[in-house]
Formats: structure tokens, C-alpha cells, sequence
């Protein structure tokens, strides 16, 4: 009986195998896709951290410091196993400076069952961890997953839904939807506000930013962030066009205003 030739595999088959084993791997928490870290200190919470920032997110906002980290598929696939291991070489530093771990963007809560995996692993090891994110998304953090998070880091980025969409191109609700959970939950929460001169300075926008914020007793501190120019040359060399190229960062007498208007509420505010 003569033999039957089998069809060779293809590199194309081959590809395909390799991108349904990664989307296996993602679904899992597995994998996931990592823009870059670095460690830091006094910067993304508390004593020296590591931060991880992930690729992927659903805002464009404007004044985007990292417009290369809004595709997922840009980012380079990383193994959990890579990032426990990393975490963990650092576990000593985290132990002597009150530091650990934050998770941050692109938006984290894109990739929800990676990130899910990552702070299970570092509660395991007794590394405080953290979030930084924009709240957009705040659906998709499952209960188990923030009895993982120690500290959220939440971006308000404005108080008035239709500068929200301005600056983000997206609603505002979902972000005090999820302020409202995790204060449900007594999460301890810093809050972080970007301000940019005639963009979200205005005060009637602060003063709902602060009207929003001053309901959630978990509130911790707000940070107002004064806009600079550091991003724009990534937004050239993306070719995007950068509609904020000729805005100047807030004067001094401007960021004090800010700040007293959240202090007004009685909330801590540097």
C-alpha cells in the first residue's frame, strides 16, 4: 500500500499556532503585554517601587505623557513568570523603604486577568501593591482581584463630563463608579489631577473634581499635576498631531488656586 504524504506545516500555520497560544496565555493571566518599568521612588506611592506599565488603553487623553503605550499589540509579550521573578529580586528593597509594586499604563485594567495574576502573586510574597488608572475600565477589576490592591492610584481628570470628553474622549461616569466601589470598600485611594492651563483649569471644572472626590471618605491625598511638554516628542515621533504643543505649563499662582480649591473641601492636597 503506498504511503500517504502528510501536508508539511506552514510558516503560516505556524504563526497562527503561536498567536492562539499567546491569546490562550493572555485569558489565563499568563502573559500579558508590557510597555516598559523602571524603579522609583517617592513617585507612584509610597517608598522605592517598581513600576510596571503596561501597553493598552481606551483614552486618548491630550496631554498623554505616553501616547506609545495606547496599543496592546505595540507592547512586548511578557511571561507572569518574568514579572513574579523581577518583583521578587526586589522584595528586600520594598521591605526597607515601605515600598512595592505599581501596576500602571496604558490603562492596567485592560489586561485584567494579567494584572489579576501579578497582584496575587505579590500579595503572596507581602509586597504592597498598587494600581494607577483612570477608573474607565474600573469594570473589569473583579472583588478578588482589588482584596489584591493596597492602594489605588485614580486619575480624575475632570469634574464636568463635557471637558472630560475633551480631554479624554470618553464619559466620565464609569470613573466615579468605580471611586464609589472602592470606597464602598474602604480602599485607600491618592487621587491625581492633571492641570492644563485652559483645558481643565477652569474653576467651575476643579470645583466638580473636588465635589467628587470630597464624597469618598477613602481619599487618602490629592496630587495636582502641573502639565509640562515632556510627552511631546513622543507624539512627533508617533506622528500624531499634538494639539497641546503651544501650551505652557500652569504658573504658580495658578496651581495654588487648584490646591486651595481641593483643600476647601477639606482634603489633603499637594
Amino acid at each position: 500500500m503506498a504511503a500517504v504524504a502528510l501536508p508539511q506545516p506552514t510558516v503560516h500555520a505556524g504563526r497562527l499556532e503561536t498567536h492562539h497560544a499567546r491569546l490562550e496565555a493572555a485569558r489565563a493571566g499568563e502573559m500579558g503585554s508590557v510597555h516598559s518599568w523602571e524603579l522609583v521612588t517617592a513617585v507612584d506611592g509610597p517608598g522605592t517601587r517598581m513600576t510596571l506599565f503596561l501597553s493598552g488603553c481606551p483614552l486618548r487623553c491630550q496631554y498623554c505623557q505616553n501616547p506609545d503605550t495606547w496599543v496592546q499589540k505595540d507592547g512586548t509579550p511578557t511571561t507572569l513568570t518574568e514579572i513574579v521573578t523581577r518583583i521578587r529580586r526586589y522584595a528586600g528593597v520594598f521591605r526597607a523603604t515601605g515600598g512595592g509594586l505599581t501596576i500602571s499604563g496604558g490603562e492596567p485594567l485592560q489586561q485584567p486577568a494579567f494584572v489579576a495574576r501579578i497582584l496575587r502573586e505579590a500579595a503572596d510574597a507581602g509586597i504592597h501593591t498598587a494600581i494607577d488608572t483612570s477608573g474607565y475600565l474600573g469594570r473589569n477589576a473583579t472583588d478578588t482581584m482589588l482584596d489584591d490592591v493596597n492602594l489605588v492610584l485614580l486619575d480624575v481628570k475632570s469634574g464636568i463630563p463635557e471637558t472630560y470628553r475633551a480631554v479624554t474622549g470618553r464619559d466620565l461616569q464609569p470613573t466615579i463608579d468605580f471611586g464609589d466601589r472602592l470606597a464602598a470598600r474602604d480602599i485607600p485611594v491618592w487621587i491625581r489631577f492633571v492641570l492644563v492651563p485652559g483645558l481643565t483649569d477652569a474653576e467651575e471644572n476643579v470645583d466638580a473634581v473636588a465635589e467628587i472626590v470630597s464624597q469618598w471618605p477613602n481619599v487618602q491625598r490629592v496630587e495636582v499635576l502641573p502639565f509640562h511638554q515632556m510627552g511631546a516628542s513622543k507624539w512627533e515621533r508617533l506622528g500624531r498631531a499634538y494639539s497641546l504643543a503651544g501650551t505652557r505649563a500652569p504658573e504658580p499662582e495658578l496651581i495654588e488656586r487648584v490646591r486651595q480649591q481641593f483643600r476647601a473641601r477639606g482634603l489633603t492636597t499637594f
